[in-house]
């Protein structure tokens, strides 16, 4: 299927810009082993950007912020390899890209460096019916994955709203969440080896050897979320859950967003883990679903006995609540991934973006109504919104919209409202991301974040890549930050 890389496409002449030129001994080492390359600008500038709504802004304006010196495009792990090895010969930044879905600029390749993509490793190599464990390369696509092991009866359950666009490795990299994952985990849930090529060259195989193991601490989890800056994931392994035979839906309304989370609360607490659970404010019940109230959608999946019971659940905790209409859940079935609304407002001058953080039961709601007060207190914002979209026993993501339309330097109000946001979540106990992951949009933020951690992931960051080729600038390491 024919993948878009972003949401606007750049403007007729980009590729009559004259980029920076390459160094021909870097090409040359590129053409001795082998491995296929690009200088042709146009792929050059695609492979600056990924799905960063400044990118955004930077395409309409048919400007290239970033071109990177070269798009290398490996189809194994041996060729992921050897480039790596050129790469650091020479210099040159590293930056592992697979669908470039990402929305924090992750995905975008330094100028002058080597745009690593990763969707020639396209290979799901094994899959083991028995243990229920697929095994795969790195740029697989998920629709791909999906059809192949449907048909033996499977899923893996991992349905973010990039589902189209975005590559396994992109989800291992990035930490992501699916929109059924109150179900079947995030995706580090879902793992159960790697293999990774380290900056050194080195390729090392870790995990695989069962669900759980006491072997000193895991190493799968370390390159997980690492996005690229400890090395480049090009195989995994994951795990898989049979076909949901039986599905059930629900949809209900309550007086405010505070009732809504502490019904969700209960429905964790009492060991209900619907697939979807997800809770939207007046705001956003308005937008979507053109209703005045809070709007909570359910949606479970699976083995009918254990479906029921968890729906049994959800209903006697929402017996105040009131129930809607079956049609709610698949009106947001239908448009869960539509994400046009954002080119769109970028393109008629409006500054919009999501912030996914997460928090503890006890706090989430003082999380909530202070970064939804900062946003709103940054002069230009025209509004600020919030859904609950990641349920867990012991807490939940929130996931806040806001938009503005700045009379100056669009890219100076988008600061400003991230500030404001990310620094009144983490005052108040919150989490930096949930599942977008950090990449060079919130770098600034890490050190803060982490706190005494910061110096053992700089302190890896050393050992592994001290040249600081891989990924540089995401994660707060190795570069400067946005």
């Amino acid at each position: 299927m024919t993948r878009p890389t972003a949401p606007i496409a750049y403007p007729p002449g980009v590729a009559d810009e004259a980029p920076p030129p390459v160094d021909a001994a870097v090409l040359e080492a590129f053409a001795e082993v082998g491995v296929p390359f690009s200088v042709e600008p146009l792929t050059r500038a695609e492979h600056g950007r990924d799905w960063w709504p400044l990118s955004l802004a930077s395409t309409l304006r048919g400007v290239v912020p970033h071109w990177p010196g070269v798009v290398v495009s490996p189809r194994s792990t041996a060729e992921v390899r050897d480039a790596i090895r050129v790469a650091t010969r020479h210099g040159l930044s590293i930056t592992a890209q697979g669908g470039r879905s990402g929305v924090v600029g992750g995905g975008v390749a330094p100028t002058g460096g080597v745009a690593l993509d990763l969707t020639g490793l396209d290979r799901i190599t094994g899959l083991d019916p028995i243990s229920g464990t697929v095994s795969l390369e790195a740029g697989v696509f998920g629709p791909d994955l999906e059809r192949v092991i449907n048909a033996e009866g499977f899923t893996v359950g991992h349905f973010p709203q990039s589902f189209d666009l975005a590559t396994v490795g992109g989800w291992l990299a990035c930490r992501g969440a699916g929109q059924y994952s109150n179900r079947y985990g995030k995706v580090e849930d879902m793992v159960r080896g790697l293999t990774v090529v380290l900056a050194s060259g080195d390729v090392v195989t870790l995990g695989g050897r069962g669900p759980r193991q006491a072997v000193g601490p895991d190493l799968v989890q370390l390159f997980v979320g690492s996005e690229g800056s400890l090395g480049v994931i090009t195989e995994a392994t994951l795990v898989m859950r049979p076909l949901p035979a039986y599905e059930r839906r629900g949809a209900f309304s309550v007086s405010d967003f505070d009732a809504g989370m502490e019904l969700c609360r209960s429905i964790l607490q009492r060991d209900a883990h619907p697939a979807v659970l997800r809770l939207y404010d007046e705001t956003e019940s308005k937008r979507n679903f053109d209703l005045d109230h809070c709007v909570l959608i359910v949606i479970d999946e699976g083995e009918p006995l254990l479906v029921d019971a968890v729906m049994a659940v959800v209903s006697d905790a929402a017996r105040d609540a009131t129930v809607l209409e079956d049609d709610v859940v698949a009106h947001w079935l239908e448009h869960r991934n539509d994400v046009s609304p954002l080119s769109n407002l970028w393109a008629a001058g409006v500054v919009v973006d999501t912030i996914e953080v997460s928090g503890p039961w006890s706090t989430l709601g003082a999380i909530r109504a202070a970064a939804l007060d900062a946003l709103r207190a940054v002069e230009s914002t025209l509004v600020a919104s919030v859904h609950q979209s990641h349920a867990y026993v012991d807490g939940a993501c929130l996931y806040f919209t806001f938009a503005g339309q700045p009379s100056g330097d669009p890219r100076d109000y988008y600061r400003a409202a991230w500030d404001a946001a990310t620094f009144a979540v983490l005052d108040h106990g919150g989490s930096l991301s949930h599942h977008h992951g950090v990449g060079r949009n919130r770098s600034r933020f890490v050190h803060r974040a982490l706190g005494d951690g910061f110096d053992v992931l700089r302190a890896l960051k050393g050992a592994l890549d001290p040249s600081d080729a891989m990924n540089p600038g995401v994660l707060g390491l190795g570069g400067e930050p946005w």
